[in-house]
């Protein structure tokens, strides 16, 4: 079977390559051929293009690569139509998958979108268009297969698959993660600055002001696969290490974490690890989502699905080093058996593991898929 699957994001990519380990387990003669990152590469198939010259962050930066954008649609619709493929798996990246779905939609290619676009804060109108073009929407936050039969479309839930990733992570040995990364004996507060360069240069500073108030501990970022060792050089001095492709086991060696929204607000929660939240966009684009987001009282996986402030979440004006300083020393000391008390009641709501096997038994029915 020909799979082909376009994952515009460093997330896309780590959903996306669990997805295609459990499709590989089903049909020993899967094809694939993606858009998508270095772990997606790891599993095998073709990569198309790389998410870092896909991702773009905010309204702005989107308007200003425009062209780069368009050209990189004509490019997936001729790329598709070429290879044919048995089923087309979309992960997240609304505004590019949903242009490609209409597109293989009149290809008579059957499509799955796996991993839903936050269409529950923003944008919900696009559910028409996945009404209209997607065969099967899988879901992976409890709350969405609701939020889709309000609109009478019937979405699985099939379990988030960051719990596989996790639950397979073998035993680690903190000491021996220090010695092996150049790291001192201090405990650790990781820092997960994101993924794109205008993320991490717009919040690694912030994060790092903090130092001269936390000298019993060592503080360590977690740099992003998708950009180069040098492109943190500037950050890293004798108090600040940098460790490449290591997030999970970082995290599993630290006390706390400071993290930019996203995936890996939830990966730190999963991994039991205190974290503050923390995103600061440009101003514009700040300003247009904030007028366009509607009834969304959080901005993080973790708080969105407990429907509580379980993090705290420090967004644009409130990201400020005095409050930096405040929280993290809250998730060090007072508020520390709280959050990882609500950690264990997030993993309950998120469902068992499995996602990825879940995902293939549905992918495989609609594509009859022989075994």
């Amino acid at each position: 079977m020909k799979y082909y699957i376009i994952a515009g994001e460093a997330s896309g990519d780590l959903h996306g390559s669990n997805l295609m380990k459990a499709i590989s387990q089903k049909d020993k003669n899967a094809e694939f051929r993606f858009w998508g990152g270095d772990l997606m590469q790891n599993i095998g198939g073709t990569l198309v293009k790389h998410y870092r010259d896909l991702a773009f962050m905010g309204f702005l930066e989107v308007v200003l690569n425009l062209k780069t954008i368009l050209n990189n649609i004509k490019f997936a619709k001729k790329d598709i139509k070429n290879y044919k493929p048995d089923v087309l798996i979309l992960v997240d990246y609304p505004g590019f998958n949903l242009r490609i779905a209409k597109f293989a939609k009149k290809l008579g290619i059957k499509i799955v979108y796996y991993i839903s676009p936050q269409l529950w804060a923003w944008k919900e109108n696009r559910v028409e268009i996945i009404k209209k073009y997607v065969d099967e929407m899988l879901v992976i936050l409890p709350f969405e297969k609701d939020f889709y039969k309000k609109h009478n479309v019937d979405a699985h839930f099939v379990g988030h698959p960051l719990l596989d990733a996790i639950s397979d992570l073998p035993e680690i040995n903190t000491e021996k993660f220090k010695q092996e990364n150049g790291l001192n004996e201090k405990e650790i507060i990781a820092l997960l600055p994101g993924s794109r360069k205008q993320e991490v240069k717009k919040m690694l500073g912030t994060m790092l002001s903090v130092r001269p108030y936390f000298t019993d501990y060592q503080f360590v970022i977690a740099g992003a696969p998708s950009l180069s060792k040098d492109f943190y050089e500037k950050y890293v001095d004798e108090n600040v290490h940098f460790v490449s492709n290591k997030t999970y086991d970082l995290l599993r060696c630290s006390r706390a974490a400071l993290a930019t929204s996203g995936t890996a607000t939830l990966e730190t929660a999963l991994l039991n690890v205190p974290e503050v939240v923390c995103y600061k966009g440009s101003r514009i684009s700040y300003e247009i989502g904030k007028r366009l987001i509607k009834n969304i009282k959080y901005i993080s996986l973790v708080n969105l699905i407990m429907d509580k402030e379980v993090v705290k979440e420090l967004i644009q004006n409130d990201l400020t080093t005095k409050n930096l300083i405040a929280e993290l020393q809250k998730i060090l000391g007072e508020n520390r058996q709280k959050i990882l008390s609500d950690y264990a009641e997030l993993r309950q709501k998120l469902g068992g593991k499995g996602a990825g096997e879940k995902a293939t038994e549905i992918i495989g029915t609609l594509v009859e898929l022989k075994t």
